[in-house]
């Protein structure tokens, strides 16, 4: 294992394309400036008040802790502490259960943006981002006091996340904890393969609580192993929500009567994770040849890119939600499949092409050329894509660390 987490190294990929860190820096505080600041027709943050903010779900109104936790990570990933603070105080102050009972600890995934909950279960990918997003703003500001101690709170919802319905522990935990895996939702029998975040686990396995860094270890070794069979051999792609096994989720479930199992909304983020996983940890478990074949599946639709798709690549009727996510989430895994390269010729980006097959290297080449050139999301969908994109454009520049 190596990786940036060993080398304190990091992969911009965008010097394939000619641009400078200047360049890239500009960028950056272009689309942090549109997605935080931008006019009402852009912008997916609000400040409340003095001391609190939210990030909106503009396609549903409402403030969920997938965007909430998102928006903290890029807070602390971009340096911005006082709208760490803000969401994070939003977030314990409206979504966070304080009372005893099963969901203590756990956070309400959806609120009104008046604070007031849409629902009272939890969403574990908020759960994992919220731990790790705390994690790192205590190790680059500092702890404070309250709510401002942002290890102690980490470290508490790691513990709810895994032992819950332990003795003396009301509730159901996040893992399941057989097979180590995450779950859709908290005690739930199936997984959502986009919520596997092995270098995640790699992290709380260091920082987290100790009784638990063996659990979380295991866990991540789990979640590399379950990409590779949950991602499909030939095109790469893997369903919204899948069998422990890996095969797609094709029950149907109590409150929808909508599929699951294609490549959807929920399953871009599968690439992006596999390609950030092996920048921190340069670790191959089978699932990093997933990336490089998602990307030549979508180069050869062209302009169908965005459809819908069974995981073995059959199109289905209709038209995907956020064909943004869909482009940069698949670019973002180049972070796997130039990775090995890079390492090959020592890190000298000016010896890719000599050593990286033609077809591979233009194929990168064209991808990454694509998403700089790809604006930010407008409209009311356009939340869910652009924070996919504000992630993908930190990580393919090398700005997406482990602090």
């Amino acid at each position: 294992m190596s990786g940036a987490y060993k080398t304190g190294e990091y992969t911009n990929l965008f010097r394939m394309i000619g641009k400078t860190e200047e360049d890239v820096d500009v960028r950056l505080g272009q689309i942090w400036d549109t997605f935080f600041y931008g006019s009402e027709d852009e912008r997916i943050y609000h400040p409340v008040g003095d001391d609190m903010g939210y990030l909106e779900d503009t396609g549903n109104h409402d403030a969920r802790t997938e965007g909430m936790s998102y928006g903290m990570m890029m807070c602390v990933q971009t340096g911005h502490k006082e709208e760490f603070d803000r969401i994070w105080k939003w977030a314990y102050t409206y979504m966070w259960h304080h009372e005893p009972g099963p969901e203590y600890g756990y956070f309400a995934w959806s609120c009104a943006v008046d604070g007031k909950r849409n629902a009272e279960g939890a969403a574990p990918d908020g759960e994992e981002y919220f731990a790790l997003a705390l994690l790192f703003a205590s190790h680059r500001w500092g702890d404070g006091e309250g709510i401002y101690e942002y290890s102690a709170h980490a470290k508490k919802i790691l513990s709810e996340m895994v032992h819950k319905g332990e003795p003396g522990r009301p509730g159901v935990p996040m893992f399941n904890p057989d097979n180590k895996q995450i779950l859709f939702v908290a005690g739930s029998d199936f997984t959502d393969p986009s919520y596997h975040l092995p270098h995640f686990y790699e992290l709380f396995a260091e920082w987290g609580n100790a009784e638990d860094k063996e659990f979380f270890r295991e866990a991540a070794d789990v979640s590399r192993r379950y990409l590779t069979t949950a991602c499909h051999p030939d095109t790469g792609m893997s369903a919204e929500y899948a069998e422990f096994d890996g095969r797609p989720f094709t029950r149907r479930l109590p409150w929808t009567t909508d599929r699951h199992d294609c490549f959807y909304s929920d399953a871009y983020r599968t690439a992006a994770n596999i390609g950030l996983d092996y920048e921190w940890f340069a670790t191959d478990k089978g699932q990093c040849a997933a990336d490089l074949n998602l990307l030549r599946f979508l180069d050869a639709k062209g302009d169908k890119m965005v459809g819908i798709f069974e995981i073995d690549g059959t199109e289905v009727p209709g038209s995907a939600l956020h064909p943004v996510g869909m482009k940069v989430t698949t670019a973002e895994g180049l972070l796997a499949v130039v990775g090995p390269y890079l390492e090959m010729c020592g890190g000298k980006y000016g010896l890719l092409e000599s050593v990286m097959p033609k077809d591979i290297y233009e194929l990168a080449c064209r991808w990454l050329a694509d998403l700089w050139e790809t604006p930010l999301r407008g409209g009311n969908r356009r939340y869910y894509d652009n924070c996919l994109y504000f992630f993908a454009y930190l990580a393919l520049s090398g700005r997406y660390r482990i602090w």
